[in-house]
């Protein structure tokens, strides 16, 4: 495990869903320091939006507060920048009050010489301009295929990004093929779990949260961010299709939600802290990831699938390049015919023995063994960077 860094990383906000952000960062601010820098954003906000407003409002209170510790040498800090990433005038104003106050919260945790790490494309325009020594891109998703950003200019953000980068870790083999053109230094690093979290599923004494307890079963569920990458429509065909079971849905949902209503077997339960997710998924029957595919779907790797295993439960996915390496493990589905056939398989082969030996298999996936390999690969950059400096 990479040990003695310091490491200053911009990401998305702390206070959202638990990612690959969150999980890598909380590894390595066990024997590093960390200070993480909640989102620069990645799209000019909406100014009409409630949501975009809300969100303005709570950077504004975050920043008000100044740095968070978390835990170990882990703190969050909410910088206030303008949100406008693709204004020169706003980049160039940015980028001179991150610089001052990163030089003073670096005084005060003794961060002289430090990594600059960015899971967001957006910060390229700061690379090379804070007196970091090493820069680490993680890239986990094809950021120009979201249908809230300009494609065109984060392609090209992301393009100088990789260039700029010392190393570049990417989360889907898919993007570590597109993304090595621009830096030979691009190295796969596919998704850990916390598996002991998870597997809280399978114990005696864990009870199933009551909000699904006594649902009608088959209990279908989906945990996570509902976008425009959920197939709603393929929802709706299960609710029909399991009229007597119930379809259950965790998670915030950023789309318009509406065309299921009709069913009334359809629970939309929204966001639930993350430690509760062992009581839902001991209640499922079959696990859901009813993703569409599309060009951004293609280049995901969604935590949620190890999470879900993990938890020893049945899976049904579509068929998403990274979900058919585990296909001895899940059904992978191309079409919504074939994903009804794989929710009819995995709930007639469903046991208990089945279920301790999908979370058993998930054992030597896990954040610890996953952070250890990118600090490994770290090292090595490190070293041969000094090397050429000599």
């Amino acid at each position: 495990m990479m040990t003695g860094e310091n490491i200053i990383c911009f990401a998305k906000d702390w206070s959202e869903d638990p990612t690959s952000n969150n999980h890598v960062m909380r590894m390595l601010a066990h024997d590093n320091r960390v200070l993480w820098l909640n989102s620069i954003s990645t799209r000019t906000p909406t100014f009409t939006s409630g949501r975009d407003l809300q969100k303005i409002g709570r950077k504004l209170k975050s920043f008000s507060e100044g740095p968070r510790h978390i835990e170990n040498g882990l703190d969050v800090y909410t910088p206030i920048v303008l949100p406008f990433p693709h204004s020169k005038a706003a980049t160039t104003l940015n980028r001179g009050i991150l610089r001052a106050t990163l030089a003073m919260l670096r005084k005060g945790r003794g961060m002289d010489d430090f990594q600059l790490w960015t899971f967001i494309p957006t910060a390229v325009d700061y690379v090379g301009k804070l007196g970091e020594s090493l820069v680490v891109y993680y890239c986990t998703d094809e950021w120009s295929h979201f249908s809230y950003v300009d494609g065109p200019k984060i392609v090209a953000m992301e393009k100088e990004l990789c260039e700029k980068a010392d190393i570049v870790f990417c989360t889907a083999r898919t993007l570590v093929e597109r993304k090595r053109a621009y830096n030979p230094e691009t190295h796969l690093a596919s998704h850990g779990v916390d598996h002991d979290h998870f597997a809280k599923a399978l114990l005696p004494e864990t009870t199933i949260a009551d909000e699904i307890a006594r649902l009608p079963k088959p209990v279908l569920g989906f945990i996570g961010l509902v976008q425009d990458w959920v197939d709603l429509d393929l929802i709706g065909k299960i609710a029909e299709t399991y009229k007597d079971g119930s379809v259950v849905i965790v998670g915030k949902s950023l789309v318009d939600m509406s065309r299921l209503a009709k069913y009334p077997n359809v629970h939309l339960l929204g966001r639930r802290p993350y430690a509760d997710l062992p009581t839902y998924c001991k209640g499922f029957d079959v696990a859901l990831i009813p993703f569409v595919l599309n060009e951004l779907t293609r280049n995901v790797n969604p935590i949620k699938l190890r999470e879900y295993l993990s938890a020893g439960l049945p899976v049904v996915s579509t068929e998403l390049p990274e979900v058919a390496f585990y296909k001895d493990r899940c059904s992978v589905a191309k079409t919504h015919d074939e994903f009804m056939a794989g929710i009819v398989k995995e709930l007639r082969e469903g046991s208990p023995a089945a279920r301790k030996k999908r979370s058993d298999a998930m054992q030597d996936e896990t954040w610890e063994k996953k952070v250890e390999q990118l600090g490994e690969q770290i090292a090595r950059v490190k070293e041969k960077k000094k090397r050429r400096a000599a």
